[in-house]
């Protein structure tokens, strides 16, 4: 019972910050696992078959809230469901160690990017319904971030949030909300890979899986609400943030790098993301945020807001 409150609590803080940065649920619970001692394979396992839940309670709660585009959700979902069961295929009997620092190198790039993009400049944001993303760019995308996911125990967000914010095509929100709704497909993909992978060893995880789920459903609809209420700035600079610092740890243990020097880049990192933080706070205040998208701007003609919320209509470009 004791384990089951602990994985509960664990589901609970995983699924806010998955359901307010649309990233981190699978890779805070898998990290738990493994140092807790489960393998890599059984704990990808249950942080999917956990996910089948609290990511169909996060997608209906982003749906209430008006944070998806079921046309990314669609094109990003379907292909990533195919890669993550093949990833779940492969971990099962392989290890995916070796590609993690080039991945985590990766996702450092395009953090930065989105945290200087969103903290330095307020970009226009797109109104719902409205993506101009095509499936020729989604579905391989989905596809990528579905095979990283489930053979690595998470990756999901991080791949799929952070190269959608860095196109600034898309409001944070709705990027947000789609992309945990079309998780739900991945995690179900991945878990039927994984049962037919693991096998036995799957079912003796059910208590953790109960816990993760258990905590996760608790706190989706309050993470659905969160992001509504939060400026593109503020959250796109979080969102930023947190791939930065998650997969710079990563390189530094593969790395072998030490203390001092390991504490010494944290808190470069640290300072850094808390000013822009503040700079973005200060851009979400001047002028006044309003959590409505704006129209986006017809070809050939320049586009006002009807309701920029900012006191003036705003010319999108």
């Amino acid at each position: 019972m004791r384990s089951l409150l602990i994985f509960a609590l664990v589901g609970v803080g995983a699924q806010l910050v998955d359901g307010a940065l649309g990233m981190a649920f699978g890779v805070t619970a898998s990290t738990l696992l493994v140092l807790s001692g489960v393998g890599a394979a059984q704990a990808s396992a249950a942080v999917h078959l956990a996910e089948v839940g609290t990511t169909l309670a996060s997608g209906l709660s982003h749906w209430r809230f008006k944070n998806i585009d079921w046309s990314i959700v669609l094109k990003l979902g379907v292909p990533g469901a195919v890669g993550a069961f093949a990833g779940a295929t492969v971990l099962s009997s392989l290890s995916t160690e070796r590609a993690a620092p080039l991945m985590a190198g990766i996702l450092v790039v395009i953090g930065a990017y989105v945290l200087l993009r969103f903290s330095l400049r307020n970009p226009p944001v797109m109104r719902h319904g409205e993506t101009p993303h095509r499936a020729r760019f989604l579905s391989p995308l989905g596809l990528f971030g579905g095979f990283i996911d489930a053979s690595g125990g998470g990756g999901w967000g991080p791949v799929t949030t952070s190269t959608l914010l860095s196109r600034g095509k898309t409001a944070p929100r709705t990027v947000i909300g789609s992309v945990s709704a079309s998780e739900f497909l991945v995690a179900a993909a991945a878990s039927v890979g994984f049962v037919i992978g693991l096998r036995d060893e799957f079912v003796q995880n059910l208590p953790i899986v109960a816990g993760l789920a258990i905590g996760g459903v608790v706190a989706a609809p309050f993470a659905a609400w969160l992001v509504s209420r939060i400026s593109p700035a503020l959250l796109g600079t979080a969102v930023g943030g947190v791939i930065v610092l998650t997969n710079s740890q990563k390189l530094v243990h593969y790395f072998g790098i030490e203390w001092p020097w390991s504490t010494g880049v944290y808190v470069t990192i640290t300072v850094a993301w808390a000013t822009l933080l503040v700079v973005a706070w200060r851009t979400s205040l001047a002028p006044r945020f309003v959590p409505e998208e704006q129209t986006p701007e017809v070809v050939g003609e320049p586009a006002t807001t009807a309701k920029a919320g900012w006191g003036e209509p705003t010319t999108l470009r």
